[in-house]
């Protein structure tokens, strides 16, 4: 018997759908609609999931997991439920796990399908996965969320991707697979789509999860979603691409000739149409891009250079973007983001970030005007997503509108300014300035979350409305009149009129006085302490009450419908604003760090220099605060002018070699995205690539050790690197035996010098390299400096000219409180090493025997002028 079971069913698969209750029965088929999703289904004032779903809510979410009858031969099945009111707090918290949850809501009043003594009518009215995320309370506001779709074909691929929040939506094609990982591990999105031929081709795979179907170029890291190849295809693909946009071909945004990113991109489409259901999302006119159009960065590159977060824990602070960003709004965080990971290579396109910083820090009240207007804008590009969705609240269309009329005021204080950013947001079409207005003489000052339950629109707006507005308000006057004629009738002072969703309006009287209630009172229910009743009067009024309630919300929700339409209607006059308003944050930011953080504008020019005149670290600066830095100069790249290729830089341990790299590195870096940089002065030309390898740490994940990962690392630079790329090593070898390494580390600075010949800072506690300096004319060495005392050193963080011959290790470990006696013994030894070491003489003879070497002949000097060669 059904009655006897103790354990509520969570398996639907082999039940009898026909004997379930008709709810449950919908949910069931429902649910097969979307068996990969967690599905979230109303009921009354709660989301409710049932069977298998309720376990794994309840364990995800920490939930009391219930049970609920489904029907005389199914008994009870499992229950886990979430307020509505709260449903996007769950959902995130889900979707943040990697779940996709499907949204099943009620699409009719609950009352209709009680007069017709059936269930609700529900659907399903959202899809959510991690990259398909719109309401704000679900996204990070300064960062883009990200949904990729990619093609590949042999070494080819395509890649399209779009943040459905803002609308942004590009597709590229490009060939070389390490490439499209690059790019997957730049652009880090929530969401990865792949067609596959695989049997369940809805899955979708939490990071860290294998799978057949994942090429070896994909990183695990990622969530990826398996796709049926149907809308992958190129015929389907073109045909949904020219239907969305309107096109009748692909030639006007540049991807007629890249079948794989087309590809990539109809599959995206497709993907946000099935996920969004009732919500139409306005993606951007679609924009084919160029990998060559940036400065490339590879993972490795961008993790030292503890670009957005730091390589210790993660954080955003103590980060590159959280030194330079200054920036007054959501739109212009995102826009910093994007930008520090694509740098430019165009040096025009550079100038002109240059000359706008450049106006804004002579032209100091214009930057001050500016930073203090745009804190009053909000975010313009997500507001007009969730706007041309058809999924915008009061407030959020009224927060839209107060920023469309303050682009007015924007704009005039941008009209004292001459650079061509300045100049994109001086001329605002006047029509927005006019539904801005619109909007805020529509809606109250303070609307409610809901848009269905009225308290919407202001008086005078709607004739209708108003009517029907001041005939709730008699009937409200009615009830209040009600109690005060109905207390002096019967004489009870404590007679009371009331209200609750079981039954209505009452009457209420004390128990004490129930025999006082006239005989047109009918009892309806009775308290502790109280009886209620009703009469047929006070029916008749609420009923029309109700009525009249229902009508005028809906007719409140009717008209604010059609004015969020209206204001859909100007999304990509609204979104081209708000790009430019973005982008003038990021510069008026950047023009305010270099103000008071004493930057300089680098000159950009063309052929291979690096040149940089007491260069600090931006983030180490900001941290110590100004003054505490001390500056060094970097100079690189122009041979004529007696600078180098290549740098051999040794010092002691904590002396500030890492730092001196890195922020050579910073420097460049922030110069290609055209903003000033923390020196003196700057002279650089563009660098197509910054590699970076600073330090190393076991890949346990997949069985590398330090030693491993630093020559993986290594052979890429080696591997990927041009003359026009700059090069930051720091300590390559040391992760072997003395010999092995140092022949490693030789070997990779004489490539790099002789056979790349790109800039190089080649940090090393090998001093025997310093002996490159002799034999190549494009290397020199540098050290970091320290002051000796008697019984400690002082590290000074200067680097000058001139190759160090201790390393102070031993030193360092006092520093560090090793044991007295440990140190003591460590110089006993040091002392004996160096008194019977082969080493200096081996390396000379060596390479006396090696000569030539192999090494470009234009690169070296005579061996004639080379003491190192003579016994």
């Amino acid at each position: 018997m059904a009655s006897e079971k103790t354990t509520p069913v969570t398996d639907y698969l082999n039940l009898d759908k026909e004997k379930l209750s008709p709810m449950y029965r919908h949910y069931v088929e429902v649910k097969e609609q979307y068996p990969n999703a967690l599905l979230l289904y109303r009921v009354g004032d709660f989301f409710e999931c049932f069977f298998q779903d309720a376990v794994i809510i309840s364990r995800e979410l920490e939930l009391v997991q219930t049970s609920k009858d489904a029907g005389k031969e199914i008994g009870r099945v499992a229950m886990t439920g979430v307020p509505h009111h709260a449903l996007e707090r769950y959902s995130t918290m889900l979707v943040e796990k990697g779940y996709a949850v499907a949204i099943c809501d009620q699409v009719e009043d609950a009352a209709t399908a009680a007069a017709e003594k059936r269930i609700v009518k529900r659907e399903v009215q959202k899809l959510l996965t991690p990259g398909t995320l719109t309401d704000d309370a679900m996204l990070n506001a300064r960062r883009n969320n990200y949904l990729a779709a990619i093609a590949i074909a042999g070494d080819h691929w395509g890649l399209a991707y779009a943040d459905i929040s803002t609308g942004d939506f590009l597709t590229t094609q490009s060939s070389d697979l390490s490439a499209l990982t690059l790019e997957l591990l730049r652009l880090q999105p929530a969401e990865v789509l792949i067609p596959t031929n695989a049997p369940d081709f809805n899955t979708i795979l939490r990071p860290g999860e294998k799978s057949e179907y994942l090429a070896d170029c994909l990183p695990e890291c990622f969530c990826y979603s398996l796709r049926s190849q149907k809308p992958f295809t190129l015929v389907e693909a073109t045909q949904r691409l020219k239907e969305t946009f309107n096109l009748t071909s692909l030639e006007g945004i540049g991807c007629a000739h890249f079948p794989l990113a087309v590809r990539a991109a109809g599959g995206l489409l497709e993907y946000v149409e099935e996920t969004q259901k009732a919500y139409q999302v306005p993606l951007q006119l679609l924009r084919t891009y160029s990998l060559a159009d940036y400065l490339i960065l590879d993972h490795q590159s961008r993790r030292n250079l503890e670009i957005t977060q730091t390589v210790r824990d993660g954080t955003f602070y103590g980060s590159l973007l959280w030194a330079l960003d200054a920036t007054a709004t959501a739109m212009g965080g995102r826009a910093l983001r994007r930008w520090l990971l694509e740098p430019l290579l165009n040096i025009n396109g550079i100038k002109a970030r240059q000359d706008t910083i450049e106006e804004l820090t002579v032209n100091t009240s214009l930057r001050q005007d500016l930073r203090e207007m745009l804190r009053k804008i909000y975010d313009l590009e997500r507001l007009t997503g969730r706007v041309g969705a058809g999924s915008a609240n009061a407030k959020e269309l009224l927060a839209l509108a107060e920023s469309l009329v303050r682009l007015t005021d924007l704009a005039t204080i941008a009209n004292y300014g001459k650079s061509p950013y300045l100049k994109a947001i001086q001329k605002v079409p006047s029509e927005l300035e006019q539904l801005g207005k619109k909007v805020i003489a529509h809606l109250v000052e303070s609307p409610p979350q809901l848009v269905t339950e009225g308290g919407l629109i202001r008086d005078g707006i709607n004739p209708q409305l108003d009517v029907m507005k001041q005939r709730l308000e008699d009937d409200r006057q009615w009830l209040t009149n009600l109690e005060l004629t109905e207390r002096e009738r019967t004489g009870i002072a404590n007679l009371k009129v009331g209200y609750n969703k079981t039954f209505g309006y009452y009457l209420s009287l004390p128990r004490s006085k129930a025999d006082q209630a006239p005989d047109n009172y009918l009892r309806k229910q009775t308290l502790t302490n109280e009886e209620r009743y009703i009469t047929s009067e006070l029916k008749e009024r609420e009923t029309r009450i109700l009525s009249a309630r229902e009508d005028l919300n809906n007719l409140e929700y009717e008209v604010f419908s059609q004015l969020r339409a209206e204001v859909a209607e100007k999304a990509q006059e609204i979104r081209q604003i708000a790009k430019a308003i973005a982008a003038v944050d990021v510069l008026a930011g950047l023009a305010e760090i270099a103000v008071y953080q004493n930057y300089c504008r680098p000159e950009i020019i063309e052929g291979r220099e690096i040149y940089i005149v007491d260069g600090r670290h931006p983030v180490v600066e900001k941290s110590l605060g100004n003054g505490f830095f001390v500056p060094n100069s970097a100079h690189l790249g122009d041979t004529e002018a007696n600078h180098p290729d290549l740098i051999i830089l040794t010092g002691p341990n904590a002396s500030g070699k890492s730092c001196y790299l890195r922020q050579v590195g910073l420097i460049q870096l922030i110069a290609q995205i055209g903003s000033f940089v923390p020196a003196t002065e700057a002279r650089l030309a563009i660098c197509d690539r910054i590699f970076t390898r600073v330090g190393a740490v076991d890949d346990l994940a997949t069985g590398q050790s330090t030693f491993m990962v630093e020559m993986n690392e290594t052979a890429n630079i080696l591997n990927h690197a041009t003359p026009k790329s700059l090069v930051l090593l720091d300590e390559i070898g040391r992760g072997t035996a003395t010999f092995d390494g140092l022949s490693i580390a030789w070997a990779v600075a004489e490539y790099l010098a002789t056979e790349i010949q790109s800039r190089t800072i080649f940090a090393t506690h090998y001093h025997e390299l310093n002996e490159l300096e002799s034999i190549l004319t494009n290397v020199a060495n540098y050290q970091v400096t320290v002051k000796e005392m008697p019984d400690k050193i002082i590290f000074l963080h200067q680097v000058h000219p001139g190759g160090a011959d201790k390393s102070y290790g031993i030193e360092a470990g006092r520093l560090a409180g090793l044991p007295p006696s440990v140190i003591s013994r460590a110089k006993q030894v040091m002392g004996q090493i160096e008194k019977h070491s082969k080493i200096a003489l081996g390396l000379r003879q060596g390479i006396k025997q090696m000569s030539p070497l192999g090494i470009n002949r234009n690169q070296s000097k005579s061996f004639e002028q080379l003491d190192i060669f003579e016994e």
